[in-house]
């Protein structure tokens, strides 16, 4: 387990991991990093908190970027990175825009990876992710109905996304 809020923590858990990965599979490196963690805040640019703000940008922005330089020295040449982003960093919708600010980072961080990472032929991508039905935002999309049928009006598949969608594509990312 990792709070990626707390990145004095990850030199620990990258020695855990590599010591997991030479104990339980025997191996040096590992093949696929796909960069998930992160919570959404629904709230205004005048009532978002500067803490809450602090603790976006610590758990999506910076503790991304901070695990990621860690572990590429042990992602093997030839691997795979995905680093989950919104929809929200491409349209506005209001009270999410400090959520989507990290998501937008996020996406240009993943162009530089593949920019730097490239002549180890590892690719990065960034997968912008919907409404989906999770226990993502108290599970929102998934457990309330008059959101869940908003959701649906205005998305092409004509219903929120679910869990089985995005990791099918992130498995294809990755093969």
């Amino acid at each position: 387990q990792l709070d990626t809020s707390k990145s004095g923590t990850f030199e620990e858990f990258k020695q855990r991991f590599s010591n997991a990965l030479q104990t339980t599979w025997g191996r040096e490196n590992f093949d696929y990093l796909v960069n998930n963690a992160g919570f959404g805040i629904a709230k205004s640019i005048m009532e978002t908190t500067e803490e809450e703000f602090d603790r976006l940008v610590n758990t999506q922005y910076r503790g991304l970027f901070f695990i990621t330089q860690k572990l590429i020295p042990l992602l093997r040449d030839g691997g795979s990175i995905v680093n989950i982003s919104s929809g929200l960093a491409r349209f506005a919708i209001p009270t999410n825009c400090a959520y989507a600010m990290t998501k937008g980072g996020v996406e240009v961080f993943t162009r530089y990876l593949a920019k730097e990472l490239g002549h180890r032929q590892i690719t990065a991508n960034s997968v912008a992710v919907g409404a989906t039905e999770t226990d993502f935002g108290g599970g929102l999309v998934r457990d309330n109905p008059a959101y869940h049928k908003m959701i649906s009006s205005v998305v092409a598949l004509g219903r929120p996304g679910k869990p089985d969608d995005i990791g099918r594509m992130i498995s294809a990312l990755l093969s």
